[in-house]
């Protein structure tokens, strides 16, 4: 098992396997990220349009207080039975809650849009969610891959002027520690807005002006010459994983203090045209103070975020941040 320190991927915080299913040829795919004996869960869901599974079930007063996957996925609402294939499988290798009569899998997610970039006519679906689920849980020391695969593999960034100004966005990750205690993120990046370091405010992947270097989205929008051509086709979807011990109300504040990252990484973020949404799941091993857990969060999301979009290769004529 090893220390925080050794930690470099959500799959190796001990309990947690995550995994994609990619279908290249298509641009679309799903990221799976599974705690098999059960986390605590909660969820953000601050975008204007959002397509997402088992988010009431977070809340805090619903009593249902176990999560045992979270689903990140393309299609857009179509995506969503991507979920379904990994509740079959989890309830195939007998992990779910115990209501008596059956195990039954508690499986949050939310979806994106990627539609428009790609063949449109294929979605993830529950073979796809069926075959990332037993990826990650029959390799679980395979890291996970970043770019354009999973729920990254159809993303673009930079949208509001057109696809002809856009840029590809991707998968991205990051881990944070402070002592024994670890917050990673997973973030597939489809933002309308632009991206930028969080640390250093740099711009690193959005709209492009007439020359095909980077032109700011705000400037754009605030100027009065925005024209969204395919609206509600945006979202930037995340899971946050940790180990500390939160209830399902911390997880909730996690989850709300973590979507912050969005504002520290992509600019303009929760547009009407992003369904951006944040999970937690918090596996129970560590003791830490909320705000510390949620300050951790936010600096490992804002982190993955920026990720994504650096990971990033160029396809489906979008240029990526490393060709730039």
């Amino acid at each position: 098992m090893p220390s925080s320190a050794q930690i470099a991927s959500v799959t190796q915080i001990p309990g947690v396997f995550a995994a994609h299913a990619t279908n290249g040829a298509a641009g679309t795919g799903c990221t799976v990220i599974i705690c098999p004996s059960g986390a605590t869960g909660g969820v953000d869901v601050r975008g204007g349009a959002p397509a997402t599974r088992e988010t009431d079930l977070l809340r805090p007063e619903e009593t249902v207080d176990v999560l045992h996957s979270v689903v990140l996925s393309g299609g857009s609402a179509f995506g969503l039975a991507a979920a379904c294939g990994v509740a079959d499988e989890l309830e195939r290798r007998g992990i779910g809650l115990d209501v008596g009569v059956a195990r039954v899998p508690i499986v949050s997610g939310a979806c994106l849009f990627d539609l428009a970039c790609g063949d449109p006519s294929v979605r993830p679906t529950a073979d796809d969610g069926r075959a990332a689920c037993a990826r990650a849980l029959d390799d679980p020391d395979a890291p996970l891959a970043r770019g354009n695969v999973g729920a990254g593999t159809g993303c673009t960034v930079g949208k509001l002027a057109g696809p002809e100004r856009a840029m590809k966005g991707g998968l991205g990750e990051d881990v944070e520690r402070a002592g024994e205690l670890v917050c990673g993120a997973v973030s597939a990046v489809n933002a309308c807005g632009d991206v930028r370091d969080p640390d250093t405010g740099e711009a690193i992947a959005g709209m492009r002006d007439a020359t095909g270097g980077l032109a700011r989205t705000l400037d754009v929008l605030l100027g009065g010459s925005a024209s969204m051509p395919l609206e509600r086709a945006n979202t930037t979807i995340s899971c946050v994983v940790t180990n500390a011990r939160l209830t399902k109300a911390q997880a909730t504040k996690v989850a709300q203090m973590a979507a912050d990252a969005y504002a520290h990484a992509i600019s303009p973020t929760h547009t009407t045209n992003d369904g951006d949404t944040v999970f937690v799941m918090a596996t129970g091993a560590v003791e830490a103070p909320v705000d510390v857990v949620g300050s951790l969060a936010t600096l490992a999301l804002g982190r993955a975020i920026a990720d994504g979009a650096r990971q990033a290769a160029t396809a489906y004529g979008y240029p990526a941040a490393r060709d730039l």
